[in-house]
């Protein structure tokens, strides 16, 4: 299907939430584009790898496991942030239940996870600022090219970034801020290790 492209000084500098879901509207971009906003930034989601494929099962079914129906967890679905960022996370964990999304997406998240392999200079840099500045309140990234979880905790809204960093390494485990009773090993998160 050919698209017209709008006249060169018409793109606006940056797409806002709306007018980004407005484009599949208008069939410039298709429901099934793995594209994301980030910033008001269209920017395209790299394909999925086996490990990567495999990192984000493990997540949701690690959730879901440990937190029953205290929250809903939600893979590759879109999360609003602001007026400028729609990222779809691959696995965040919100408040509420489904019917609470029928007519609208998540605007906040108890805890946003990110599974990097080639995306772990996006997902340190401009996704950990994004969901600092949204203030979700736990951000992991499942770095599978050092196979270990980035923790990131505390996030100062004004200043775009978390107070806590650290590093989970297997046979750790890990609390949830959301859920201090809740307890998730590290190991449960990452493939098993290339042999």
């Amino acid at each position: 299907m050919a698209v017209a492209v709008p006249p060169a000084g018409t793109v606006p500098e940056r797409f806002t939430v709306e007018r980004f879901f407005a484009l599949v509207d208008e069939g410039v971009l298709q429901p099934d584009d793995r594209v994301e906003l980030l910033e008001g930034v269209i920017v395209a989601m790299a394909p999925s790898n086996a490990p990567h494929a495999s990192a984000t099962s493990r997540v949701a079914d690690a959730l879901r496991g440990a937190v029953g129906k205290r929250a809903l967890v939600r893979e590759e679905k879109c999360l609003i942030l602001g007026l400028y960022s729609a990222p779809e996370p691959d696995v965040a964990l919100v408040p509420g239940t489904h019917e609470a999304y029928d007519d609208a997406h998540p605007r906040t998240a108890l805890l946003v996870v990110e599974v990097a392999d080639s995306s772990l200079a996006q997902d340190r840099i401009t996704k950990a600022a994004m969901y600092a500045g949204a203030g979700i309140v736990e951000y992991w990234i499942v770095n599978l090219r050092d196979d270990h979880v980035e923790v990131y905790r505390g996030p100062d809204a004004q200043a775009r970034c978390y107070a806590e960093q650290r590093r989970a390494v297997r046979g750790e485990t890990l609390e949830l801020v959301a859920f201090p009773d809740v307890r998730i090993a590290v190991d449960e998160l990452l493939p098993r290790r290339a042999r």
